[in-house]
């Protein structure tokens, strides 16, 4: 627009170009130019990004101030449980199996997000880091959000474990009350060297007696007051979090900085894909894909959400597909029962399961190879990547059908969600969702019960870098400037074109992201490279866009200065100062004294300056000369 209507917007204000990312594009706050409406928006919005911030802090303090456990390397005992790992790890796994390691043998509470997708190895990085927990001496305690989930990692821990002298437990309620009872007394008495278990391990009367390391599967899946105790453990253990679909929330924190993230996008030796079909349900569509499965000799999930029709539901399939032998899971049934129906599965007594969302976590059977989910448009994206992974987990092609109703009974949010599930089939394709889903739903409060409207209100790019100069503003003990919540820089206006023309960068888009760059510059070096980089790619720089580099240069000069703003014109300009300044102010009487008719101040902060600087060269160097002259020499 600037562009268009040839108004040559100031060089600091490129810096707020930025992409709005809500819970939806329609619901965009949009504020008529002129009024107060944006400003009132982004103040609100500082407010409580200080209190945000402050919480945060408090938080990382309380961490920071313990000085925390380094465990003792276990490395030859470590070196031959890792040798017991019966696959090959993959570059990525390793790196996150290294980085774990290095967080726990340093003398600071571990706090770490390893997002991988279903079945690319972040259980053997749990391992191994319970290895170095129990191998100190330390208790661990593994959180997940599901009954199957425990007992399926129960089995896995136990089996990896077998050969070492490490007790391995498990919570749930699969297990009576009187083994629960039995478990938490050894556990008190630090008989029990890994506890697995859902939010049962969170309670009052479940006490560890010496706990080292905190695994927590699925952190989205638990609810908020859940949330709060883990909340409060980072400041006292070691927290590794696993996660195939970060929520925004834990993306947010990762992605500033405030979590240490680890990625596995590598997937395991022969892996393939999961095909992934979005499709209005009619029978003939679900018969096809049972007997394609069916007749290969493979097993089926068939995901029904609602324990009341689940009965009829079997009833039709049985009737549809004949050859189908039908088993019926759902979190309703008697533990025991339960236990039986997900066994019998496994071991293909029958080879269709009609399901509830009671799959969505745990149970690995390699021979279930499609997995077909009706009413895909009432699941969140993170759930329905989580359905598809229960398929694909051998080298066999896998199949997942998401059946919806009419398009008319579809929701514009649902199918933005299924349009992101289809279009993201890669294997490590749930980070991709995960920012999908940041952009769908919202960002979602960093801290506490609530969801920010503030996010909604100025969007997550510009919460996040208002979050980021409230942390430093509280760590260097001043308040944070709500006047001034974006940090903008100085403004710079010299009433020369300094724009990328559109007959050198046809590209919208390519010029939005160069002019972005360009204003978040962070050195006269990395301005120099992106300049080469220009000519490089587009040819030599056009003048408008030289001027557009020398701005930004005086800029980055300002800044250090403490300068507010620049005004200059043919006849002259003036600078305003910031409250603080590294500018001696002996400086400026010394210019004034010196040349009374060219200097002079004008109130406080202001100081202006009065030189013939027709051409666009004699601007920019008399306000570079005088820059220079008004630079603190060191010392």
């Amino acid at each position: 627009y600037a562009e268009n209507a040839k108004l040559y917007v100031p060089v600091a204000n490129l810096h707020l170009i930025a992409r709005y990312t809500g819970s939806d594009d329609a619901l965009a706050p949009l504020h008529r130019l002129g009024s107060e409406a944006w400003q009132k928006a982004k103040r609100k919005a500082a407010e409580q990004v200080r209190d945000v911030a402050a919480e945060l802090l408090d938080i990382y303090a309380r961490r920071a101030a313990r000085k925390g456990y380094a465990f003792a390397d276990p490395s030859a005992d470590y070196a031959t449980f890792s040798a017991g790992f019966p696959f090959e790890e993959t570059p990525d796994q390793q790196a996150a199996i290294e980085a774990v390691r290095a967080d726990m043998l340093a003398p600071k509470p571990m706090d770490r997000l390893v997002c991988g997708d279903v079945g690319f190895g972040k259980t053997e990085v749990a391992m191994r880091a319970a290895f170095i927990a129990v191998h100190s001496g330390r208790q661990v305690a593994v959180l997940v959000p599901t009954t199957l989930l425990a007992q399926q990692h129960y089995n896995s821990f136990r089996d990896r474990f077998a050969d070492w002298p490490v007790t391995v437990e498990v919570m749930s309620r699969f297990k009576s009350a009187k083994e629960v009872a039995a478990a938490a007394a050894d556990l008190a008495e630090g008989k029990i060297d890994i506890l697995i278990g859902t939010h049962k391990l969170l309670q009052d009367d479940v006490r560890f007696k010496d706990l080292g390391l905190a695994i927590i599967d699925e952190e989205h899946r638990f609810g908020v007051r859940q949330k709060e105790q883990l909340k409060a453990l980072r400041s006292e253990v070691d927290i590794l979090t696993l996660t195939a679909t970060p929520i925004p929330r834990t993306l947010n924190m990762a992605v500033a900085g405030m979590r240490d993230l680890s990625i596995i996008a590598t997937p395991p030796a022969r892996r393939l894909s999961v095909r992934t079909f979005v499709m209005e349900q009619n029978k003939s569509t679900v018969k096809e894909a049972l007997l394609r499965e069916l007749l290969r000799g493979g097993q089926v999930y068939y995901l029904h959400n609602d324990v009341k029709t689940i009965e009829k539901c079997a009833a039709d399939l049985a009737e549809l597909v004949p050859e189908a032998r039908i088993g019926i899971g759902h979190g309703q049934m008697r533990e025991r029962e339960l236990e039986q129906v997900m066994s019998d599965f496994y071991h293909k007594r029958f080879n269709v399961l009609i399901a509830s969302t009671i799959i969505e976590t745990g149970i690995d059977v390699p021979s279930a190879n499609t997995i077909i989910i009706e009413r895909a448009d009432k699941f969140g994206l993170a759930q329905l990547h989580q359905l598809r992974g229960r398929v694909g987990r051998s080298h066999h092609q896998a199949y997942a059908y998401l059946l919806t109703p009419t398009r008319q009974k579809v929701s514009a949010d649902a199918e933005k969600r299924l349009e992101a599930i289809a279009n993201t089939q890669d294997l490590g394709a749930g980070f991709v969702l995960a920012t999908n889903d940041l952009e769908i739903r919202g960002a979602g409060e960093l801290l506490g019960e609530g969801q920010s409207g503030q996010i909604q209100a100025v969007g997550f790019t510009l919460y996040m870098e208002m979050l980021e100069r409230a942390v430093k503003a509280i760590r260097k003990g001043t308040q944070p400037n709500l006047e001034q919540p974006l940090g903008g820089g100085p403004e710079i206006n010299l009433r020369l074109p300094a724009l990328i023309p559109e007959d050198y960068l046809p590209d919208v888009h390519a010029r939005l992201i160069l002019y972005k760059r360009i204003a978040s510059a962070a050195d006269e070096e990395g301005l120099k490279d992106l300049q080469v980089e220009m000519i490089d790619r587009f040819g030599l720089l056009p003048e408008p866009t030289k001027n557009l580099m020398r701005l930004t240069s005086l800029k980055l000069h300002a800044e250090k200065l403490g300068i507010k703003k620049v005004d200059a014109g043919p006849n002259g300009g003036k600078i305003e100062f910031e409250a603080e300044t590294p500018v001696d102010p002996l400086t400026l009487i010394k210019l004034i004294q010196g040349q009374p008719k060219r200097y002079k101040f004008e109130g406080a902060t202001q100081f202006r300056f009065l030189v013939p600087m027709e051409r666009p060269d004699e601007r920019f160097n008399n306000l570079e000369a005088l820059f220079e002259r008004l630079t603190p020499q060191p010392a």
